[in-house]
C-alpha cells in the first residue's frame, strides 16, 4: 500500500503507549505514508524518544465540539454534500438511538471534521481501539467512502456492549487484536471470524538490548542492601496496586525490601494514603510518570517485577502488558496473575509466577518467596528474558500488519522497517 493512511488515536502522544508509538515508526520506517489523527491533545508533560523520531505529521481534532463550533459547523456543511453522508448518519441515528450520550454525538462531530478536513489523496483509515477511535473512523469512512481497519487492545474490548463490537468488525475490511483471550473473543461476535487477527505487539529489542551485568544475590536479610521490586503501571484499578499495597504491608518484618513504583492515575492519592496507613510508606518510591530511557534504568536495577493485574468493576482489563515484555527482556522476573492475555507471556514457576487476583496473601507469599531465593529469581528471570527475545520481536507484528495493509515493501524498506 502506497498510499497515504490516517491512523486515528484517542490521544497522541501518550506515554502509556509506547506500543502503539513503536508501531507507526516502524510502519513509517517500511515505506508507509502516514498521517497520525488525534481525538484528543497530549496531557503528558515527557515523551518517549521512539515519539521524537515519527516523522508522520499529526492532526488534531476538536475533543469537545462547542469549543471550535465553527469548526464543526463548517465541517458539517462541507461533509453533508459527501455522497456517502447518508448512510453515514443512519448508522450514527442508529447507533444514538441505542446509546444516546453526549460521547456518541461528539463522536459524530469528530467524523464530520476528519471528514471535511482529510486531504484528498488518502486510501485508508486504521483506527487504534475499538471504542471511540474505531467509532469516529467507521462514520468517517462511510461519510468519505474509505475502507478502514481497526486494531483491538483491552478496555475497547471488555467495556463496549456486544452489539457495538459486532457491529464494528462487520464494518471494517479486518481487525488484529494483541492477545489470544481477547481474538476468541472478537472472533466469537464477528460476521466473519476470518477478519479478525492476532497480532502480538512485540518489543523493540534494539531499544531493550541485554543487561549488561548481571544482578546482586540479595536475600531480604541485609538492612542496607534491600530488595528492589519495581512496578510499573497507571494507578487504576485493574492494575490491582491497593492488593499490591495490602501484600507488601503483610510481609514479615525482617525481610527488607523497597517498592518502586512509576505510572500516574488518578487512584495514586488513595494509594499513597494506604502505604502510609499501613505503615510502609519509608520502603515505597512513587516515580509519577517517567520516559521511557529512565524506566529502562529501573528495569536494569530491580530485582523483582509485580503487576497483580485484576478485572475492575465495569469490566475493563488488561490485554497484555508491554511492561511484562520489557521487564522480562532485561531478565526480571516478574510476578503477577492469570487475567486476560498475561499467561501468555508468564508462565508459572517457568517464566515468572501467578497467584489469583484480589488476593494478598498468595502475592505476598510469592513476593516472600523471590525476595529469599535470588537463585529461583534468576532462573525465572533467565527464562522469561529468552521467551522475550524468542517470542515477542515486534518485527514478526509488524510484517504481519503489513502484509495486512497489502503493502509492497521497496528495497531497502524491509530493513528500515525492522531497524
Amino acid at each position: 500500500m502506497r498510499v497515504p493512511v490516517a491512523v486515528i488515536l484517542k490521544g497522541y502522544p501518550r506515554l502509556s503507549e509506547t506500543f502503539i508509538a513503536q508501531e507507526i515508526l516502524a510502519l513509517e520506517r517500511a515505506g508507509m505514508a502516514l498521517e497520525i489523527v488525534s481525538l484528543r491533545r497530549p496531557t503528558d508533560e515527557r515523551v518517549h524518544p521512539v515519539h521524537e523520531e515519527i516523522k508522520a505529521p499529526v492532526r488534531y481534532l476538536p475533543e469537545y465540539l462547542h469549543d471550535d463550533p465553527l469548526r464543526i459547523l463548517r465541517a458539517w456543511r462541507t461533509a453533508r454534500r459527501l455522497p456517502g453522508y447518508g448512510a453515514a448518519r443512519r448508522a450514527w441515528l442508529a447507533d444514538l438511538k441505542r446509546d444516546f450520550t453526549r460521547n456518541r454525538v461528539r463522536r459524530w462531530g469528530q467524523a464530520l471534521v476528519l471528514a471535511a478536513e482529510l486531504p484528498r489523496g488518502f486510501g485508508h483509515l486504521y483506527a487504534h481501539f475499538l471504542h471511540t477511535p474505531a467509532s469516529v473512523t467507521r462514520y468517517t469512512a462511510l461519510l468519505r467512502g474509505l475502507p478502514w481497519t481497526c486494531s483491538a487492545h483491552a478496555k475497547d474490548i471488555w467495556t463496549s456492549p456486544d452489539w457495538e463490537l459486532a457491529g464494528k468488525l462487520g464494518s471494517a475490511d479486518w481487525t488484529v487484536t494483541c492477545t489470544e483471550f481477547g481474538w476468541r473473543h472478537l472472533r466469537g461476535l464477528a460476521s466473519d471470524a476470518d477478519r479478525v487477527h492476532l497480532v502480538y505487539h512485540g518489543l523493540d529489542l534494539e531499544r531493550f538490548e541485554k543487561r549488561p551485568t548481571q544482578r546482586g544475590s540479595g536475600d531480604g536479610s541485609n538492612r542496607n542492601a534491600p530488595v528492589t521490586l519495581l512496578t510499573v503501571g497507571r494507578a487504576v484499578e485493574k492494575k490491582g496496586l491497593d492488593t499490591l499495597l495490602e501484600a507488601l504491608s503483610k510481609l514479615p518484618p525482617e525481610l527488607h525490601w523497597r517498592w518502586h513504583h512509576v505510572g500516574g492515575g488518578e487512584l495514586t492519592g488513595p494509594l499513597r494514603a494506604q502505604a502510609t496507613a499501613t505503615g510502609i510508606d519509608e520502603h515505597v518510591v512513587w516515580h509519577g510518570s517517567q520516559p521511557q530511557e529512565f524506566v529502562l534504568d529501573l528495569y536494569r536495577k530491580a530485582d523483582l517485577f509485580v503487576l497483580p493485574c485484576r478485572v475492575a468493576q465495569d469490566g475493563d482489563r488488561d490485554g497484555l502488558p508491554n511492561v511484562f515484555m520489557e521487564a522480562m527482556s532485561q531478565a526480571l522476573p516478574c510476578i503477577s496473575t492469570p487475567v486476560s492475555g498475561v499467561p501468555e507471556i508468564i508462565r508459572d514457576a517457568e517464566t515468572g509466577l501467578l497467584v489469583e487476583p484480589d488476593d494478598p496473601v498468595a502475592l505476598g507469599a510469592a513476593i516472600e518467596r523471590l525476595v529469599r531465593d535470588p537463585q529461583l529469581r534468576a532462573r525465572l528471570g533467565s527464562s522469561g528474558e529468552a521467551r522475550v527475545r524468542t517470542h515477542f520481536d515486534h518485527r514478526a507484528g509488524i510484517a504481519r500488519l503489513l502484509d495486512l495493509f497489502g503493502h509492497e515493501t521497496a528495497p531497502g524498506d524491509a530493513e528500515r522497517g525492522a531497524a
